[in-house]
């Protein structure tokens, strides 16, 4: 147990560092932010579950924690991809 828990954490910062390489690259800005917000997001919860197998005592804190990670990135997602697109053209008149 102990060795897949240590898997699994190994495996999310993996995640982490794969979805920062990007940034440096010449994609767009929203390719760049998307995989950014999809690697971080399955990094953090592979670590979390990690965690969980680790520490079975502070199930409730870290399930906590899984289900804020999950909210607030997609709640994030849906902010920054509205806020990227551009204003409403208004009529001359």
């Amino acid at each position: 147990m102990n060795v897949l828990s240590l898997l699994l954490i190994g495996l999310g910062l993996m995640f982490w560092f794969w979805g920062s390489w990007p940034l440096l690259g010449r994609a767009s800005f929203l390719s760049k932010l998307h995989s950014l917000s999809v690697a971080d997001n399955l990094g953090s919860a592979l670590m979390l579950v990690g965690l969980l197998l680790k520490l079975p005592r502070e199930w409730p804190l870290l399930m906590l924690a899984l289900l804020m990670l999950v909210i607030w990135n997609t709640i994030l997602g849906y902010v920054l991809a509205a806020c990227s697109q551009s204003p409403p053209r208004r009529g001359s008149g």
